[in-house]
């Protein structure tokens, strides 16, 4: 009986923790009987409907994982007959490139020499004058030079008559449209005279062709005016031959002919001391054309007086005849003295400012000798100051220097002849005067004599 209680109590217990949300318990062990019975009943039914729904869920799950397996199957077959698939065209393309390779032959190297000839090419007509009147070459040359695959027929047919294009184009003079820079930055469409390859001309100026910008420039100061002389010729001309100085550098003659300074230029860059250096070359000129000329009147009067009896007045062999004629009756020492007397006073007026000009032939080398000093100091300064980096800097003192010693000997030979010929001529004059007294001397003496005897 107590094992009953006891089996009833536990029974209870289990109810009361099976179903926690029950408020009230059993009043009797019959009512907690029926209880458990109907608590089992329920408790069976939802087993089996787990065990169902269990039982169900695991042929679906064995079903899934059927199909899994055959899938899976299918795939790795499928990857199978893949990787055979590819091995064979892996195989298949080895063959090719091979048979690619041996039937291609010398076409390779020939590629390889159309790809490095359209770079080379494409680079020289770029530069060249021409590619203003065939713009479309340019992506030929490029398509060939970049291309990875080998040329067709068609391309390298463009580009040998490309080629051939350039070769008979550099013989021939031709006139096309193009833009022309000139002035301070200005451009026009002109009509541009193309001479081959060397040079180009446009309203009878030189013009230089600038491959970066692919237009034209006049050149910042032309040519001398013997060069420029046959240029409007040339562009008039049609269907006849005309002269005309062409660069064969392609312009580099012509732009260094350019750049180099003119005569004024040189001039400026001998400074203060060269126009001091001119200035007295000029003076020194004038000074020994006024004496040759003196001279020369003077000449002439003399030879005048020389073909005359009578005296001339306004000349220094007149003055010795008038002296000889007043003092022919006094003894023959007061006549040499008197006639000495009359030559010593004519003479420096005939040598009068022929020393002047010796004077500026002596002092332009020197003042010459002082512009290259000054330069040569202004040059060192530039290298103490800046290094020997840039040689600009140097340039305009290296040129006064050179420019000063230049324009001292170029005034100072020309004056030295004037002198020489003027200083000549003076003295011819003075010996004249001498002769001329010697002979009135002897002509005296032979009277005295002839009167003593």
């Amino acid at each position: 009986m107590n094992g009953f209680k006891t089996l009833a109590a536990a029974l209870l217990a289990g109810l009361v923790m099976a179903s926690p949300a029950q408020a009230e318990s059993p009043a009797s062990l019959s009512e907690l009987l029926k209880s458990v019975k109907s608590e089992s009943i329920v408790e069976s039914k939802e087993n089996k409907q787990r065990e169902a729904e269990f039982r169900a869920n695991r042929d679906q799950q064995a079903a899934l994982l059927q199909k899994a397996r055959a899938e899976l199957q299918s795939v790795t077959e499928q990857g199978d007959q893949l990787k055979a698939t590819f091995d064979e065209n892996d195989k298949e393309l080895t063959d090719l490139s091979e048979t690619l390779r041996q039937r291609s032959g010398t076409l390779g190297e020939m590629f390889g020499v159309v790809r490095q000839y359209a770079g080379e090419f494409k680079g020289l007509f770029s530069a060249s004058q021409n590619a203003v009147q065939f713009p479309e070459r340019d992506a030929t040359l490029t398509k060939l030079a970049e291309s990875k695959e080998l040329p067709s027929t068609e391309e390298l047919e463009a580009f040998w008559h490309t080629i051939l294009q350039q070769i008979v184009v550099s013989g021939n003079t031709t006139s096309t449209p193009a833009t022309v820079v000139y002035g301070e930055g200005k451009e026009d469409v002109r009509n541009v005279t193309l001479i081959g390859e060397f040079n180009a001309i446009a309203d009878g100026k030189y013009v230089t062709y600038v491959p970066q910008t692919g237009k034209f420039e006049e050149l910042s100061r032309q040519p001398s005016n013997t060069i420029m002389a046959n240029v409007p010729g040339f562009e008039a001309a049609s269907g006849t031959y005309e002269p005309l100085f062409i660069d064969p550098s392609r312009g580099v003659i012509l732009s260094l002919l350019v750049q180099s300074p003119t005569v004024q230029e040189r001039i400026d860059q001998g400074g203060i001391v060269g126009y001091v250096i001119l200035a007295m070359g000029a003076v020194g000129a004038l000074i020994a054309l006024f004496c040759y000329l003196r001279l020369t009147l003077i000449g002439g009067k003399m030879r005048k007086q020389a073909k005359s009896d009578t005296v001339i007045k306004g000349n220094p062999l007149g003055e010795i005849m008038e002296a000889y004629l007043s003092h022919k009756g006094n003894n023959l020492e007061d006549l040499e003295a008197k006639l000495d007397e009359v030559i010593l006073r004519n003479a420096p007026s005939i040598e009068r400012f022929v020393g002047s000009i010796k004077l500026f032939a002596s002092v332009a080398p020197l003042l010459g000798l002082l512009g290259t000093v000054m330069g040569m100091i202004g040059t060192f300064q530039a290298i103490t100051l800046f290094g020997t980096g840039d040689p600009k800097l140097m340039a305009g003192g290296i040129s006064e220097a050179l420019v000063t010693t230049m324009l001292g000997l170029v005034v100072a030979i020309p004056l030295l002849f004037f002198y020489t010929l003027v200083h000549s001529k003076s003295r011819r004059l003075v010996q004249t005067l001498e002769e001329q007294s010697a002979g009135f001397i002897a002509r005296y003496q032979e009277k005295l004599h002839a009167a003593d005897s």
